[in-house]
This record gives C-alpha cells, structure tokens and sequence, in this order.
C-alpha cells in the first residue's frame, strides 16, 4: 500500500486539501492569463510579438493542447497517485512560468506556452477528482464551489500581468510567480495527502478495479449517463467562452466605452458574480441535496435557466445599468451550473473512473470554446442578436435534455 494513500485514508479534515488547492487553482489560471497582458512589454525584447496574428498563435498554442491533452490526463489521474500528479503538475508549469523570463525569441516562448497546457492540463482532472473522493455528497457542492472560486480569482488577477511587468520587468514577473509556484508545489508535497490506495478505489468496504487503459473511454460512453453529462457540460461551453472572451468588447461597442474601462467592468461583474454564485449554489445545493437526490440536476438546471434572458439582454441593452445587471445573471448562473459539474458526475461515475470522465468534459468544453470564439469574432455586429438567441436555445435545449434523462438515485454512485 501507498503510504501517501494510507495516512490520507485516515486523515480527519476533508477541507484541509480544499484549502491547500485553492492556492494551486489560482495559480493555475494566474500563470496561463497573465502573458495576455503582456504584450506590450514583451515585444520591446521579442520583436515576432508586435504581430497580433503571431501573439495569437501564441495564446492559442496553450488551449489546443490543453484542451487535447486533457482526456489522456484524466486517464493518467485514474491509475496514478492524484496527490504527486497535482504536486508534479504544479511543478512543471511553475517551472516553465520561470523559464518564459528567460525567452529571446518567439520560438522558445511558443515551446513553453506548449508545455504548459500539457502540465496544465493535469491539474484539473486530478484536482477535482481528489476533492470529490474528499467529500461525500454531503459536502461535496460546497467544497467543489470554494476550489473553483480559485480559479475565477487567478483569472482577475492575471489582468495584472501587466501593471507588475509595468512596474518591473516582464522577465521579473515570469521569474516571481514562477518561483513561488516552485516553492508552493514543494510545501504541497508535504502537505497534502491522497485519498485512495494506489491501484485501487476504495468505496466503503468494497475494493472496485479500474478498467483497463485503453478500455477505458469506451467503457464511458457506455454509460448513457455520462454521455448526457458530457453534452450538457460541452454544448453550454460554446456561449460561456464566447462570452468569456468577447464580454469586454461588447460592452465597448454597446455603451461606447474606452476598452481601458469596459474591459474591467466587464471581468470584474462577471468573475465576482460567478464567485458569489458557486459559494450560494454549493451551500444550497449540498443542504438541499440531503432530501432529494436531484438537487445538484435542479440547481444546475436553474443556473442555466437564468443565462438565457441574460444573453438577450446584454445585446439589446445600451444603458450601463442593464448591462451590469446582465453580466451579473449570467455570472451568477454559471456559477450554479460551474459548481455542480463534478458533483453531478460523481452521481453517475465511479471515482474510478471520475478523472478520465472530467478530462474528456474539459477537452469538449475547451475545443469547442475555442472553435466558437473564433467563429464569433467574424459574425458581424448585425448578427449579434441572432446569434445570442441561438445561444439561448441551445442552453434551454441541453438543459432541457439533462432534467429528462438524468435521474440519479444517490449523491456518490460506487
């Protein structure tokens, strides 16, 4: 037996590992946004970066393999010890962070954008499947929310990349954060602990196997649950990205606002509203769920519900008020639906088998995303309604579709 495993069997706060990753979350998403604000510190040394198109291939390097990489992540995060993957993970990325500040030319920046999205894409996975194995469904919305609220901090504050490289060098900034994620990634390893036997998933007292590597993703689309799972998580992916991306400019266009000001509107409404939403929807959520097993389908559904009139509004709404009032629905929203994504998973899907499902939810949700941001900025503004609309029927449909199909009757399938 694993000793990491063994002492995590017996470990006596679940919210000690909630603590210790929400640091890692941030820095997941600080590490990978901050080179977006960047640029123009970066070309004074790296002359290939004066070219949008060329700073794009920069920025889209990381999500194709991230999004690629993430399926084979979620089947090493099944099989191997979650706590040194996620301590591995961290690792590397932080390294390759410090590494970008020693970059001369756009060839070596490309190499370690690609790198990270690989270390990067380990994380997730592994994070979200040691949580849940953690929490019971009891906890486990709750838990989920305050790790994912990581997350939407480390993406604000990665629009500060640049008032620190402003303020030092972007060299210093690559080397600063880099380090501190080196030296966070060693104190991870001593304390946090994993939650399973090395080879095998322990359910109360039954030991269940994994599948086999390479049977392992066919066995999921097996599961008829799953495959509704992973619809209703990637299909929704396609406007939350677009409007992830696109919601500053938006704003810009609709109320005739410098980017310098819409754009913060934009995030900061958005992320906090998303923040508060995760936290509200998983305390609900877990207490809700104690009488009925459908709560984390209800709650999810209800989140979704809410984004759709939001869509609508934030297109045909010219004053700062209504738009405000938009982004925070549609924040608040996702944030209901962001929170209950693993929990609802672990309703259906053993923990066996709950990284490789996650990491093929991440890739359709990041592939899809990426193709739709692009498909997006080449609509036309005259085409911004109808293509809102289409975004709210989809969500209305595959949500829909979920509250049909998915009748779970536990909060932790074995």
């Amino acid at each position: 037996m694993n000793n990491d495993s063994s002492k995590g069997l017996k470990i006596n706060n679940p919210w000690l590992p909630v603590g210790l990753l929400w640091v890692v979350a941030l820095l997941n998403y600080l590490d990978r946004q901050m080179l977006s604000t960047m640029r123009p510190s970066m070309q004074v040394d790296i002359r290939e970066l004066e070219s949008i198109t060329t700073f794009g291939h920069l920025l889209a390097v990381f999500l194709w393999v991230y999004g690629l990489c993430s399926p084979v992540a979620g089947l090493v995060a099944d099989r191997f010890n979650r706590k040194r993957l996620i301590v591995g993970s961290l690792f590397v990325w932080s390294t390759v962070t410090l590494l970008m500040g020693f970059a001369t030319n756009f060839n070596q920046l490309y190499i370690l954008r690609a790198l990270m999205g690989v270390s990067e894409a380990i994380y997730i996975p592994a994070s979200m499947a040691l949580i849940a194995d953690f929490h019971t469904g009891k906890t486990r919305s709750l838990a989920n929310g305050i790790h994912l609220t990581g997350f939407y901090i480390g993406q604000a504050l990665g629009g500060f990349g640049a008032t620190v490289a402003h303020k030092y060098s972007w060299q210093e900034t690559f080397f600063g954060f880099g380090l501190f994620g080196i030296l966070y990634a060693l104190l991870l390893s001593v304390f946090l602990k994993e939650a399973r036997v090395s080879n095998k998933q322990v359910a109360g007292l039954e030991v269940v196997p994994r599948p086999p590597f390479f049977k392992a993703i066919p066995q999921l689309f097996t599961n008829f649950s799953f495959v509704i799972i992973l619809i209703y998580f990637a299909v929704p992916g396609i406007p939350i990205w677009v409007i992830k991306n696109w919601l500053p400019t938006i704003f810009s266009e609709n109320l005739k606002l410098d980017m310098s000001v819409a754009g913060p509107i934009a995030t900061i409404t958005l992320s906090f509203s998303a923040l508060f939403g995760v936290i509200l929807g998983g305390y609900l959520t877990d207490r809700w769920s104690k009488l009925n097993p459908n709560a984390r389908k209800y709650v999810s559904a209800i989140g979704m519900f809410i984004t759709i009139p939001a869509f609508l509004l934030i297109i045909v709404g010219n004053t700062l008020v209504i738009s405000i009032l938009s982004a925070i629905f549609i924040g608040f929203g996702l944030g209901w639906y962001d929170v209950n994504n693993m929990p609802l998973l672990c309703q259906f899907v053993p923990s066996s088998q709950r990284s490789s499902a996650y990491g093929l939810m991440n890739m359709s949700g990041v592939l899809l995303g990426a193709a739709a941001t692009s498909l997006f900025g080449g609509i036309g503004a005259d085409n911004l309604i109808n293509a809102f609309v289409f975004f709210g029927a989809i969500i209305l449909v595959v949500t829909l579709t979920q509250l049909y199909f998915l009748r779970p009757k536990t909060l932790d399938f074995k």
